[in-house]
C-alpha cells in the first residue's frame, strides 16, 4: 500500500503558525465579546439650526391638528338644545336652568345673563362666552345704554382707572371706536402709564369733546411718576426725551433758555412760537426750575 503522509502531521514552523491562527482567533471572539462601539452620530439633533427646523415642523403639525378640530360657529344662547349644550360642556342641570328661564319669556341678553341664569364656572364661560350671537338691536340697545351711562360725569369713586382701563370699557364712551381705543392704550403704554388727565389731550385723533367724553367716566387714580428735568440745566437730547415734543421744538426750548441765560418761571416758556396749551401742559408736567 502506498504510504501516505497525515494530514495531521505538521513540522515546527506549521505548529507555529496554526497555534497563532488560533490564538488571533480566540482574541478577535474576545475582543467582539467585550466591545460595543457607540454610534457616531451623523446629525446633531441639538444644533441650533436643527432645533429651529424642528419647532418649525411642531408648529406645522399643530397647526393641522388645529385644521381638524371641528369649527365652532357664532349662535344665540336662548335657542340652544340639549345636545348643543351637552356638546358645550353644559351639565344637565345648567342646561335645566336655562330650560326654566326660557320657558317664562325672558330673554338671554348678554354673557353675564347667562351666567347667572345657568351658574356655569368661569373657565367654561371664557370657552363659550366669545361663541355668542345676539340680534343687532339687542347689541345696539346695550352700547347706548352704556353710552348714556358715560355721558354724565360721574364721581371720582364710581370712575374707571385710566391707565387699566381696556379696549372694550374704552369703546363705551361715545365717539370713541376701535382704532381710538388701541391708539389711547398704546400712548398710555409709550408713557409707562398716564400721570394726570391732561396727557389724554395729546392722543393724536382725540377731539376736546371726546377728551371730555372720556374723562366723564375715566380719570387717573394710579399715576405713572415722572422724573422732572431741571430746565436750566438740561440738554436739548433732555428736553427732547418728552413724549410729544420733538427734537426740532425742544431745541426751540433750548435756544430760548439760552438767550434768556437763565428761566426764571416755566410761564415764560409760553412764549415760544408754537407753544400749545397741550405742549405747555407737558412742560409743566416734566419740567422744572431749579
Amino acid at each position: 500500500m502506498p504510504n501516505f503522509k497525515s494530514h495531521f502531521e505538521f513540522d515546527n514552523q506549521q505548529r507555529g503558525g496554526i497555534l497563532l491562527l488560533c490564538s488571533l482567533i480566540v482574541g478577535l471572539f474576545c475582543f467582539l465579546l467585550f466591545y460595543s462601539p457607540q454610534p457616531a452620530l451623523l446629525l446633531d439633533i441639538c444644533s441650533p439650526q436643527i432645533v429651529k427646523q424642528q419647532a418649525y415642523v411642531d408648529s406645522l403639525r399643530q397647526e393641522a391638528l388645529e385644521k381638524k378640530k371641528p369649527k365652532r360657529y357664532p349662535f344665540n344662547p336662548n335657542f340652544i338644545s340639549d345636545y348643543k349644550a351637552y356638546t358645550l360642556g353644559l351639565t344637565p342641570l345648567e342646561f335645566d336652568r336655562l330650560s326654566r328661564f326660557r320657558s317664562t319669556n325672558k330673554w338671554i341678553h348678554s354673557t353675564a345673563d347667562f351666567k347667572k341664569v345657568t351658574k356655569v364656572s368661569d373657565s367654561l364661560m371664557v370657552i363659550i362666552g366669545p361663541l355668542f350671537k345676539f340680534p343687532d338691536w339687542v347689541v345696539k340697545s346695550r352700547a347706548a345704554k352704556a353710552q348714556k351711562s358715560l355721558s354724565v360725569a360721574l364721581s371720582y369713586s364710581d370712575k374707571i382707572d385710566l391707565n387699566v382701563a381696556t379696549k372694550t370699557q374704552l369703546q363705551q364712551v361715545k365717539g370713541i371706536g376701535p382704532a381710538l381705543s388701541a391708539r389711547i392704550i398704546s400712548y398710555r403704554d409709550k408713557l409707562g402709564g398716564f400721570s394726570i388727565d391732561k396727557q389724554l389731550q395729546n392722543v393724536w385723533g382725540l377731539s376736546e369733546q371726546v377728551v371730555a367724553n372720556v374723562l366723564a367716566g375715566f380719570t387717573v387714580k394710579t399715576p405713572n411718576q415722572i422724573k422732572q428735568i431741571a430746565v436750566n440745566t438740561a440738554s436739548v437730547s433732555d428736553i427732547a426725551t418728552i413724549p410729544g415734543i420733538s427734537f426740532d421744538f425742544a431745541k426751540e426750548i433750548w435756544e430760548f433758555r439760552i438767550l434768556r441765560q437763565k428761566i426764571g418761571s416755566l410761564s415764560e416758556l409760553q412764549k415760544i412760537e408754537g407753544m400749545t396749551a397741550s405742549k405747555y401742559a407737558l412742560i409743566e408736567l416734566y419740567l422744572h426750575i431749579k
